[in-house]
C-alpha cells in the first residue's frame, strides 16, 4: 500500500538473489474469508466461510519470532467478523508486534475504542463520498455508519487512514475523497486502481467480467481531475496526507488507458515476496495478495519450512524474474531497496510507515 519509486522495469530483475528467507518483517494475516460488504469488486462475501482461530495464530508465533517479524497486517474478508479478533490482536501485541487493521469499517463504530487500543494503525476501505456512490460499489446503504466508525476511531486516538479503489463509478469524486478524509479525522488517504486484469483477485472464483474500469471517454476527465488535484492539493502531497506522489497517481491513469487498449500497462517494480507473505484463513501461505501459494501441507509450526521449500522458492524466483502474468498488470506493488532487507531495523521502518 506504500508508494514505490519511479524506477524502470528493467531493474526489477536485479532484486535480492535467490536465497532462503531469513527474515519476514511483514506478515498479512487473513482472520476470515467472510465479509459483511457486498462489493462489486470482490467475491469474498459470496464464497467465504472459514475463520482463523486463536490456536492457529498461537502456533505461528514461534515462526514469527524466528523470522523476526515486526508488523502484522490483519485483513480478510472482514477481520472484525472473526469472533476472536480482539484476542488475536491482543496476542500479537503481547509479542511486541506492531498491528495494522484493514477493514471495511462497517463494524468500526461498535468496536472503535477497542480497535484503537489494539491496532497501531487502521485502514478503512472507502469507495464513495456519499451514500449513493458507496452503495453502488459496496452493495450496502452504510456510508453514514462507516463514516461514524472512522470518526469514532480517530477520536479514540487511532491512526486511521482511508483507502479508495478508483473505478468508473467514483473517479469523478477524486477531490471529494481528500476533503472527506480530513473531515473524518483521518491521518492519510491513498488511492488504488480497481483490479480488472486478474480474474482471481479478491476471492473471485467464477469467470470474471467487468465494466468497472474507466472507459476511453472517461480518460480525459480523469486526467483533468489529476491535474487539478496536483495544483490545489500540493501541500497534501508534500505532507503525504495523500500517500501517493502525483507521479504514482498518474500510473493509475496509465493503467486505465492500458485497459482501454491505449498503451502499455505501467511498469511494475515489486519485491514484496522478499520481505513479506500472506497467510490466509485456511493457513495457506502466499507470496503476495494476488498470487496463490504452491499446493501442499501447511506447517503452522514451521513457517520458515514453507517459505523456503522448493515450491515457494521457485515461485519467488518466477516473480523476481517477471515470469508471472499477474505481475505485469498489478495495481498494488511494493518495493523496498534490497540493500535494506538485511537491516535489523527494517521491520521498525515498515511499522513507522503504516
Amino acid at each position: 500500500m506504500r508508494v514505490q519509486p519511479n524506477v524502470s522495469a528493467g531493474s526489477a530483475g536485479t532484486a535480492a538473489p535467490d536465497a532462503a528467507l531469513q527474515r519476514l518483517p511483514l506478515v498479512t494475516l487473513y482472520l476470515t474469508e467472510r465479509c459483511n460488504s457486498r462489493c462489486v469488486t470482490c467475491d469474498y462475501w459470496r464464497h467465504g466461510r472459514l475463520d482463523m482461530n486463536l490456536e492457529s495464530v498461537q502456533r505461528l508465533l514461534p515462526s514469527f519470532a524466528r523470522l523476526r517479524t515486526r508488523v502484522v497486517l490483519v485483513s480478510g474478508g472482514e477481520p472484525l467478523l472473526n469472533p476472536q479478533w480482539a484476542e488475536i490482536a491482543q496476542l500479537l501485541k503481547a509479542q511486541g508486534l506492531s498491528t495494522w487493521l484493514l477493514t471495511s469499517g462497517l463494524s468500526l463504530a461498535k468496536h472503535a475504542g477497542r480497535a484503537a487500543q489494539l491496532f497501531d494503525a487502521i485502514t478503512v476501505s472507502m469507495d464513495g463520498t456519499n451514500g449513493r456512490t458507496y452503495q453502488a460499489i459496496r452493495g450496502l446503504d452504510a456510508f453514514d455508519k462507516v463514516c461514524e466508525g472512522i470518526a469514532a476511531a480517530a477520536e479514540a486516538g487511532a491512526r486511521v487512514s482511508l483507502r479508495v479503489t478508483l473505478q468508473r463509478a467514483n473517479y469523478r469524486e477524486l477531490p471529494g475523497f481528500v476533503g472527506l478524509a480530513r473531515q473524518l479525522g483521518a491521518c492519510q488517504i491513498s488511492f488504488l486502481a480497481v483490479d480488472v486484469a486478474n480474474p482471481h483477485a479478491f476471492g473471485r472464483s467464477d469467470d470474471f467480467t467487468s465494466d468497472l474500469a474507466l472507459q476511453p471517454q472517461d480518460l480525459p476527465l480523469f486526467e483533468q481531475l489529476l491535474c487539478s488535484l496536483e495544483q490545489r492539493q500540493a501541500e497534501d502531497f508534500h505532507s503525504a496526507f495523500i500517500a501517493e506522489s502525483p507521479q504514482k497517481l498518474r500510473r493509475v491513469l496509465q493503467y486505465f488507458a492500458a485497459v482501454c487498449g491505449q498503451g502499455a500497462y505501467p511498469a511494475v517494480l515489486c519485491n514484496a515476496p522478499e520481505f513479506s507473505a500472506v497467510i490466509d484463513a485456511q493457513a495457506r501461505v502466499q507470496p503476495c495478495f494476488f498470487i496463490g501459494g504452491p499446493p501442499g501441507p501447511e506447517l503452522l509450526d514451521d513457517l520458515p519450512a514453507v517459505l523456503n521449500g522448493a515450491a515457494m522458492t521457485s515461485l519467488r524466483r518466477d516473480i523476481r524474474q517477471r515470469r508471472r502474468v499477474e505481475c505485469t498488470t498489478c495495481v498494488c506493488s511494493m518495493w523496498r531497496e534490497p540493500s535494506r532487507l538485511a537491516d535489523p531495523d527494517f521491520g521498525l521502518a515498515l511499522s513507522a510507515a503504516l
